[in-house]
């Protein structure tokens, strides 16, 4: 990993680290907030790598429509899915149900 990449990385991992149990937010969301428009897939290479690390909550970062897209890194197809339900989120079919009522924008939260 080179050191922009990994400095974006940090930047991601500090603003995932904010997001309240219970809500949950996009790749691209983030990568708007951090000022990298169409930086959502690095968000998500970010989020694929920081499940070694137990301080990032990455089960709350999803796509723009609310599909746990990045549920194979969770170590089982549906560890997100039960961290997520733990939390109060509903999920059917991989969909965060009433999306827009736990959708957290960095961009207006933080």
């Amino acid at each position: 990993m080179s050191a922009p990449e990994s400095d974006f990385f940090q930047r991601v991992y500090a603003v995932v680290r904010q997001i309240p149990p219970g809500r949950v937010t996009s790749y691209g969301a983030i990568a708007r907030y951090l000022g990298s428009t169409g930086g959502a897939r690095t968000v998500g290479y970010a989020m694929n790598a920081a499940h070694s690390l137990p301080d990032v909550p990455a089960h709350r970062v999803v796509n723009r429509l609310g599909v746990l897209t990045g549920k194979h890194h969770f170590g089982g197809f549906t560890a997100m899915q039960q961290q997520l339900e733990a939390e109060g989120i509903r999920v059917v079919d991989d969909q965060i149900q009433h999306f827009a009522q736990h959708f957290w924008d960095p961009m207006s939260e933080l």
